[in-house]
């Protein structure tokens, strides 16, 4: 049963008359805890009493384990938890950059959301990035709650009410987003301006939809053929496997979190949903089929020295100048001379040829069944369980992907994507 003892306050070594109370309970392993600082004999054993209950309903924390530091929780969590490695890195950035340096030494008991949300209003980052820090550190929360360290998670299920010079940011962000997609003749000549290596990765990506880190992870045998039943014969058409991704991110010790350097690595997909075979029209089956045959490494797209692409690389080296344009410049020791070339469309990127994917599926009116599934996303509430994709849909889709690349080559006047 719960009780108080005195505590004396000492000064200069010796006891005082002034005191406080101790509260003194039993816990779960027989053994007596302690909890000082009350003001009266009444609170302290009150407080243990609560204590002595909770532990008899199986719903006591420790005091002890709920006064540990943010910091110091983070890190045995994150240690406990092994996702894909990108994943693991993300979460470091965000946990060094943003996060541990305003909550390393707060103790997880007195962490609250009216902190935390006023906290990430304030950060000078992207809003994207702030949410993210926000749902990181509810799930760190949520581990301490699982692990009996604290009763209940602050943040969970919580939505930040955002300032109005962020609404602003964000309503400009959406504005932009409105544009990041290529018109099919500005794909072609981009991809011809490279030459067939890289401009077939960026036909690629426009065309199918691939992500970036998918993309990288394409082998020759990543080319293979959808059979399925029609009308009392079989519907086919060259796909594209999607099955793993190539993932770039920094290598932590999973205990202390210190880099360890960055790697990119064969990692598992994000989502279930993500894996997925892609239909191919007509003539980017062609076309990859054609690439494949001068393919001379394991997999379709890579740099000329047979390793993967970095993204930030590939945009510096390829795709800013193909798109935004470069100078001319004069051949000088250990570099040939190089033409100068006018922008075609500044600031595009992979992304936004993946959004251009997106974009020509909606312009064909691509039925939503087979629209996610194409993108690799997740389509939410009950249409998502009841519609499927068919092998009608699946011809009207390749039918219009053909149909956009034949009037984007008319409209340019080609009569093949390469020059030579």
């Amino acid at each position: 049963m719960a009780y108080a003892e005195k505590v004396y306050k000492v000064r200069n070594g010796k006891p005082t008359k002034q005191y406080t109370w101790r509260s003194r309970y039993k816990k779960p392993d027989g053994t007596t805890g302690s909890e000082p600082g009350f003001p009266t004999e009444r609170t302290a054993i009150e407080w243990g009493s609560e204590q002595e209950a909770a532990i008899r309903a199986g719903r006591w924390i420790d005091p002890d384990l709920a006064r540990a530091l943010f910091g110091e929780w983070t890190r045995t969590w994150m240690a406990a938890k092994a996702p894909r490695g990108r994943t693991v890195g993300t979460r470091w950035e965000l946990l060094e950059a943003h996060i541990l340096p305003k909550w390393e030494h707060v103790s997880i008991q007195s962490i609250t959301w009216f902190d935390v949300e006023n906290w990430a209003n304030s950060l000078a980052c992207d809003d994207s990035t702030a949410t993210k820090c926000v749902t990181l550190m509810s799930q760190i929360l949520t581990g301490a709650v699982d692990a009996k360290r604290l009763s209940v998670n602050p943040l969970f299920g919580r939505r930040r009410s955002r300032p109005a010079a962020i609404r602003a940011e964000l309503d400009a962000k959406e504005r932009r987003q409105e544009e990041l997609w290529a018109p099919p003749e500005v794909v072609l000549q981009i991809a011809r301006r490279v030459g067939r290596g890289d401009g077939m990765h960026i036909i690629a990506t426009a065309f199918s939809g691939v992500r970036w880190g998918e993309s990288l992870a394409l082998r020759p045998s990543s080319l293979g053929e959808r059979r399925e039943p029609l009308d009392g014969d079989v519907f086919t058409c060259p796909v594209l496997y999607v099955r793993e991704e190539v993932a770039e991110y920094q290598q932590r010790d999973p205990a202390t979190g210190k880099a360890l350097g960055m790697v990119l690595a064969l990692e598992p997909l994000k989502s279930r949903t993500s894996r997925r075979d892609i239909d191919l029209p007509p003539f980017l089956a062609e076309l990859l089929c054609d690439h494949v045959s001068t393919v001379k490494s394991e997999f379709l797209f890579m740099t000329a020295s047979g390793a993967h692409w970095r993204r930030g690389n590939f945009g510096r080296q390829v795709l800013r100048p193909a798109a935004d344009g470069r100078k001319a410049l004069n051949a000088t020791k250990g570099h040939a001379p190089r033409s100068a070339w006018e922008p075609i469309m500044p600031n595009l990127t992979m992304r936004a040829l993946r959004h251009t994917h997106d974009t020509f599926q909606a312009q064909i009116g691509v039925a939503p069944a087979l629209e996610y599934e194409q993108a690799g996303h997740a389509r939410p509430g009950m249409k998502g369980v009841y519609q499927h994709p068919t092998p009608e849909m699946r011809q009207a889709r390749l039918k219009g992907l053909q149909g956009i690349f034949e009037r984007a080559m008319a409209n340019l006047g080609w009569e093949s994507v390469w020059e030579s």
